[in-house]
């Protein structure tokens, strides 16, 4: 995206014993990136040239402690730190408490960042749930630690694939206890924070397509009666409330209707029905924003794939795409607050 403003986007390295440092790595040598933000990692200049060397790439390094020591030139990786760690100890595609501490370390340092102004966005790469939690950390993921560190009132999950925003109700539920959880409440509450997060990166009345649970909808109640007791009470709520809102729509068609751009936003009801839909699409390019938050945060969708980490043939499209619509969603919020 072309624009005067380059947001200044921080790029966390994930576990640094899976893939994360190496697709950064490839991250970093995105020119187009460079023309459209200030990039800078947040990591280890001596991990990450070590996933430099595994894909026969060489790199210069300017060590930072903050954001505006940065040099933002293509070419020269700036680097924040966060502490000394005993790098030399960290192996390949395994789970180690240190990894998990570091890439603790760098989340807690974006958040710190972002909650200063300092950063408008942070692109994150895969972290492992079993190594954050060998150094303490309660939170399943990414999304719950951002949302509490930061003490956002809520962190909305959205799938961004080509023309598709995907939004989800639940996601790591259990489909039984996910069905029972959407509620009209939950659903219209969930509309509403769509409706105002979209408006704030200048998407005037967006238009939000609220998906089905049941087959064809339910087809009036003969296979569920979710659809006339929970969603469409709450998309006629919606409505009144001055809210876009339309549906609810078959599942099955939906994201198919979708991904020509006549919704602005789908609100899937679970994990599975709208994951299914962009990974199918386009699974390289379904990468995570987080809505609710002081600062932009997007992130790939896939694991920390300890099964290739360190053998050089980690593709790095899904960080470029989660950093490329980091940037271009704090461009869309920073045009709208000129506005206004």
């Amino acid at each position: 995206m072309k624009s005067e403003f380059k947001p200044v986007t921080a790029v966390t390295m994930g576990d640094p014993a899976g893939i994360g440092p190496e697709i950064v790595v490839g991250t970093m040598l995105d020119k187009e990136l460079y023309d459209s933000c200030k990039m800078f990692v947040i990591g280890s200049i001596a991990i990450l040239d070590r996933a430099a060397k595994v894909l026969g790439k060489e790199l210069k390094y300017n060590k930072i402690s903050s954001p505006e020591e940065a040099k933002y030139e293509y070419g020269v990786v700036d680097v924040l730190e966060t502490g000394d760690y005993d790098t030399d100890s960290i192996k390949w595609g395994e789970v180690q408490e240190l990894a998990g501490r570091m890439a603790v370390d760098w989340i807690m340092k974006s958040i710190e960042l972002g909650m200063e102004g300092k950063v408008d966005a942070v692109s994150t790469a895969p972290i492992h749930k079993r190594a954050i939690k060998l150094v303490g950390v309660k939170e399943p993921g990414h999304t719950e630690i951002y949302q509490n560190v930061t003490k956002s009132p809520y962190a909305l999950t959205m799938f961004s694939c080509h023309k598709l925003r995907v939004f989800f109700v639940s996601r790591h539920m259990s489909l039984v206890d996910a069905v029972h959880f959407a509620t009209k409440d939950v659903v219209l509450e969930f509309i509403e924070n769509i409706d105002k997060e979209l408006r704030n990166v200048g998407i005037d009345n967006p238009c939000i397509a609220v998906a089905g649970i049941n087959p064809h909808n339910g087809d009036n109640g003969l296979f569920g009666r979710e659809e006339i007791d929970e969603l469409e009470p709450a998309v006629k709520a919606a409505q009144e409330k001055g809210i876009n809102a339309v549906g609810p729509c078959p599942a099955d068609s939906v994201f198919h209707i979708g991904k020509s751009g006549k919704f602005d936003a789908i609100l899937s009801m679970y994990h599975d029905q709208g994951h299914i839909a962009c990974k199918t699409f386009d699974f390289q390019k379904s990468v995570t924003i987080t809505w609710g938050l002081p600062f932009i945060r997007g992130s790939v969708d896939h694991g920390t794939a300890f099964d290739i980490a360190g053998k050089g043939i980690a593709d790095c499209v899904s960080l470029i795409e989660s950093t490329k619509v980091c940037v271009e969603y704090a461009v869309r919020k920073h045009e709208r607050e000129t506005k206004k």
